[in-house]
């Protein structure tokens, strides 16, 4: 018993941690989130262009960028994520007509069953520990003919950045993420049978390192499980940008490859 509980605690101290460095991040989100924007307009092109009288649930909704397209499609839209900041600034971003707003955990949604039309989420579920759990409640709240569309980052992201820092320390500095097999047996176990993946590759390109670093943390993606306490002063990232370095394109750009899982649920 002491270990389950042991193993609640790190579970709830890990989404404490999340949700304050989204939190921290929500002002200056915008400025860094041209991947996000990519990745969004991707899951939105999956959707139908006339919403008109369908409620929809933008879960991670962040600063609200998903969710102004929504409701210029003509749906109505509940706008929720587990970081108060983030929704503050969907409030100011979307307004409130036609758009709710509700802090919420993905594992434990606080919406009624069959609630909704549409359930969208754009890189959001890769912070949850197990994907089988968000998509078992997404859907639950999902009316039947209804659709799930999501995005999450799958194994293969970073990858650069990860093996740049494996050449300097043995310290975890970049997330791990999960599998392609794993999301497929996430979506048997949580009864979401009826689906389509796509994996699309998407690179960005950095003059520096540290300009994606900078991403990261203007995003809010600068929470890594597991992380120790090792050294990241200036040697450190003088090194990183030398490692990193051989990656460099013949303009000399360096790359940032994420790896895409696109998926659509119909119910």
């Amino acid at each position: 018993m002491s270990e389950v509980l042991a193993n609640l605690n790190d579970v709830v101290v890990s989404k404490q941690a999340i949700s304050a460095a989204f939190g921290r991040a929500a002002e200056c989100y915008d400025q860094h989130a041209e991947l996000q924007r990519k990745v969004a307009d991707k899951v939105l092109a999956k959707l139908p262009q006339n919403l008109s009288g369908l409620t929809v649930l933008d879960l991670g909704c962040g600063t609200g960028y998903c969710a102004q397209q929504l409701l210029a499609r003509g749906a109505s839209v509940v706008c929720a994520d587990i970081s108060s900041d983030m929704l503050q600034v969907a409030r100011r971003r979307c307004g409130t007509e036609k758009v709710s707003y509700q802090l919420a955990d993905a594992e434990r949604l606080p919406f009624g069953s069959r609630a909704f039309d549409y359930v969208v989420s754009s890189l959001a579920l890769q912070w949850c520990e197990d994907l089988a759990v968000p998509l078992r409640e997404m859907k639950r709240v999902t009316k039947p003919g209804g659709a799930i569309v999501f995005s999450s980052l799958v194994d293969g992201s970073l990858r650069e950045l990860k093996q740049a820092w494996s050449k300097i320390d043995a310290y975890q500095h970049v997330n791990n993420f999960t599998s392609l097999n794993q999301v497929k047996i996430a979506l048997a176990q949580s009864g979401c049978l009826n689906h389509q993946l796509d994996l699309p590759e998407i690179v960005m390109w950095y003059g520096t390192a540290l300009g994606l670093m900078k991403d990261l943390k203007g995003i809010g993606a600068n929470h890594v499980e597991g992380r120790s306490k090792g050294f990241t002063g200036k040697r450190a990232l003088r090194m990183l940008e030398m490692e990193y370095q051989k990656y460099a394109n013949q303009d000399g750009l360096l790359p940032a490859s994420y790896q895409i899982c696109l998926g659509s649920v119909a119910l």
